[in-house]
């Protein structure tokens, strides 16, 4: 089964095959098998590629889509008025079907604005049965996708139960994989750490979690000195750490997931990103929570982009496209697979519209991308060779249905939490 991609700007992101202001790519059986200035194959089926810019998908390497359901009403909030908001009122709530249709919609919200790859940073463990509903949704959902199974369990051995029982089921070979979300020292010790991340090892998982710094933790550095840092463990956020941790990060192969958006709008501070590249890290993006910002990788870009450039001038526009593809397909241990247009790997590729009149006449494709670029320009998508978004539309998905299931579910979870859904809902914290 062969599939040619003709006539597009193709922007490969690998500097051996380079970009072509007119190219073919040539698929076959979901993965690339050539990429060129023009390929012959008649036996293919063609897409037209004209007037459309060709590059891999985006992969978002950290979000909670189980909130899906809740999008923008935390738009007002700090970071403890959502924790209190999502974790201490609503989450208790949550029902299997819940995270099933949060996690669906969110996963099918991300493919529509070309997010190709996405590490699903599951936080909302109750039972098995929540945790299998949120792997159906994604199996559900045509994307590439990472079930990143959250700490959240009330003693070691349920932990380890829940990690092993989800691992058995979740191999490295399909479209859906696993990683670890582990608690970050500020929130559990390092004796559990430690044990949690041999676990991790044993049984070949990749790790993310959180942490930061106000400037007296040295999170980073606990860890390190107890020799815990690891080339497969993503730190989501980091904001505050030293210019001295985030070297420890580099020496170690650690990756590290900022969320521009979120960050600025919550009050953790400067996103990383300028002083990351600085100590020799390949900074990454992801959205994080559509509670409180966009779903899109495109304005996560440009708020990277703007607030780096106000900062100290720095990054270019082919950096930002590599955060959100290549590098950021390392940091999920799925680079030989995806996040560029390389011949051998799966043909996770997007097709954006060149002749919007929003991003027309495009110039320089990388930073029309970044500076212009928006949901509405991505007309096909196709995750391991398989279109699964065609001329704007998702491919075999019942929207009005999905539609209807998530607004019964955020309706069923607001009237059990007993809270208002209206501009005036603010968390507060319970009377003493």
């Amino acid at each position: 089964m062969k599939t040619l991609l003709t006539g597009g700007t193709v922007v490969s992101m690998d500097p051996t095959v380079g970009d072509f202001d007119r190219g073919d790519v040539l698929i076959e059986d979901g993965v690339i098998v050539a990429v060129a200035e023009r390929i012959d194959a008649s036996d293919a089926e063609v897409i037209d590629a004209a007037d459309r810019i060709v590059m891999p998908g985006f992969v978002d390497n950290h979000r909670h889509s189980w909130q899906t359901a809740f999008r923008g009403v935390g738009a007002d909030w700090t970071f403890p008025e959502w924790a209190l908001a999502m974790h201490g009122t609503v989450k208790p709530h949550y029902q299997p079907e819940d995270v099933y249709v949060g996690t669906l919609l969110g996963r099918l919200e991300a493919l529509h604005s070309g997010v190709t790859t996405m590490l699903d940073w599951y936080h909302v463990a109750q039972t098995p049965e929540h945790e299998d509903a949120a792997v159906a949704a994604l199996r559900d959902a045509p994307g590439r996708s990472v079930f990143c199974l959250g700490a959240g369990w009330a003693t070691p051995d349920s932990v380890d139960t829940a990690i092993r029982r989800v691992r058995s089921e979740l191999t490295d070979g399909g479209l859906v994989t696993m990683a670890w979300g582990l608690r970050g020292p500020e929130d559990t010790s390092i004796d559990t750490l430690a044990r949690e991340l041999k676990l991790a090892a044993e049984l070949g998982l990749r790790t993310s979690l959180h942490t930061g710094s106000d400037g007296t933790q040295r999170p980073v550095a606990d860890l390190n000195e107890h020799g815990l840092l690891r080339d497969t463990t993503t730190y989501v956020h980091a904001n505050g750490i030293s210019d001295e941790e985030l070297r420890m990060l580099a020496d170690t192969g650690s990756s590290i997931s900022i969320s521009p958006d979120v960050e600025l709008k919550m009050g953790f501070g400067w996103p990383m990103t300028g002083r990351a590249l600085a100590a020799g890290l390949r900074p990454t993006l992801s959205v994080d929570d559509v509670p409180s910002v966009g779903g899109d990788m495109f304005s996560t870009l440009r708020t990277a982009f703007a607030v780096q450039r106000g900062l100290d001038g720095g990054l270019n526009s082919r950096d930002l496209l590599a955060f959100t593809t290549i590098d950021a397909a390392a940091s999920c241990g799925l680079d030989a697979r995806t996040g560029s247009i390389t011949p051998g790997k799966d043909a996770d590729i997007i097709l954006l519209r060149a002749d919007d009149i929003t991003v027309f006449p495009v110039t320089d494709p990388a930073a029309t991308v970044v500076s212009h670029g928006h949901p509405g320009l991505v007309d096909t998508v196709l995750v391991a060779g398989r279109v699964v978004k065609r001329d704007g539309a998702l491919v075999g998905v019942d929207l009005p249905a999905l539609k209807t299931r998530l607004t019964a579910s955020r309706d069923r979870v607001a009237a059990a939490a007993g809270i208002r859904l209206d501009r005036s809902w603010r968390p507060q914290p319970a009377a003493k």
